[in-house]
């Protein structure tokens, strides 16, 4: 049967930047192996499905592949199709809650002119769906730097160290002295898969800003999966206020943090982060960014 699919940038306010993403909107009667046939086919990094919620009071389920495996929650997803949700439902602004398999996220949605004929772009905020965490393990800045191909001094700066946390997927973070060593950044799979592979799939790289408008910037690489680089990673973002309490002392307010990822691969990505801290402690995380709709067409499967 014909199944509409769109793609869509995301975590960018113009078309070729942020990270790619393809959305199925009639993902009824696909079973599990369909899925990943059709994530592989798109070969974007991931690909959601479009189901009816479970419960009706929310928008719609949706399930999210890479070429690889499925996923339990992903940040670029889930700020893509909320947008295209809105998109389709002419929704100027308002709340949608989607389903998702590490629970219910609720999304703020703007589609810019959604009631005009055309429009194909907007913005989102999610509250991030778990509290994130730091898994207290031993990584050495030695095997960081072998890993990345980089000398042991690139490795951290301030009291920012090597440091594995979670928001419903697990990152190994490396902090970066500065930007040369994030440019510089290699990995090799080997020595990742030897040194840190059992730390998780993914290495999330950051530094300070120091030439942009941004507060950091990041690039992620997934050697254990053969994922050279990723523009853009929400899921990641979630984590991120747990690893910077772990590093800076911050007040009990909300703070605001920007993110700029994808510059060293020429998709400049742009993820606002959003946090607050009450008795020393992160209380809630959102995530935000915009989306701009690339294609339509239909699958004939």
């Amino acid at each position: 049967m014909p199944r509409r699919y769109v793609t869509l940038d995301v975590f960018t306010t113009r078309p070729f930047g942020g990270n790619p993403l393809a959305v199925v909107l009639d993902a009824q009667g696909l079973d599990d192996a369909a899925m990943q046939q059709i994530a592989r086919e798109f070969n974007v990094s991931e690909t959601v499905f479009v189901l009816p919620p479970k419960n009706k009071a929310n928008r719609a389920r949706i399930r999210i592949f890479t070429v690889a495996h499925e996923m339990p929650f992903a940040g670029h997803p889930t700020v893509g199709a909320a947008v295209l949700l809105a998109l389709e439902d002419k929704l100027a602004s308002g709340t949608l809650r989607i389903e998702e398999t590490i629970g219910t996220i609720t999304c703020e949605v703007s589609a810019q002119g959604a009631t005009a004929a055309g429009a194909r772009k907007g913005s989102a905020v999610f509250t991030a769906p778990r509290k994130g965490e730091i898994e207290e393990v031993n990584i050495s800045r030695a095997a960081c730097a072998e890993a990345l191909n980089l000398d042991e001094g690139d490795i951290g700066f301030d009291a920012h160290r090597p440091i594995v946390a979670n928001a419903g997927v697990p990152f190994l973070f490396v902090p970066l002295a500065d930007l040369t060593a994030l440019a510089r950044a290699r990995p090799d799979e080997a020595a990742f898969i030897a040194s840190l592979g059992g730390f998780g799939e993914a290495l999330y790289l950051y530094t300070l800003d120091e030439e942009g408008d941004a507060d950091f910037r990041a690039r992620m690489f997934s050697p254990g999966l053969g994922t050279e680089e990723d523009p853009a990673t929400g899921a990641a973002a979630a984590a991120f206020p747990w690893v910077l309490l772990d590093a800076e002392n911050r007040v009990d307010g909300h703070h605001k943090v920007r993110i700029d990822q994808g510059f060293e691969m020429g998709r400049p990505s742009r993820v606002d982060l959003g946090f607050t801290v009450k008795g020393g402690q992160v209380t809630g995380a959102t995530i935000g960014g915009g989306a701009v709709v690339i294609a339509e067409g239909v699958l004939h499967i």
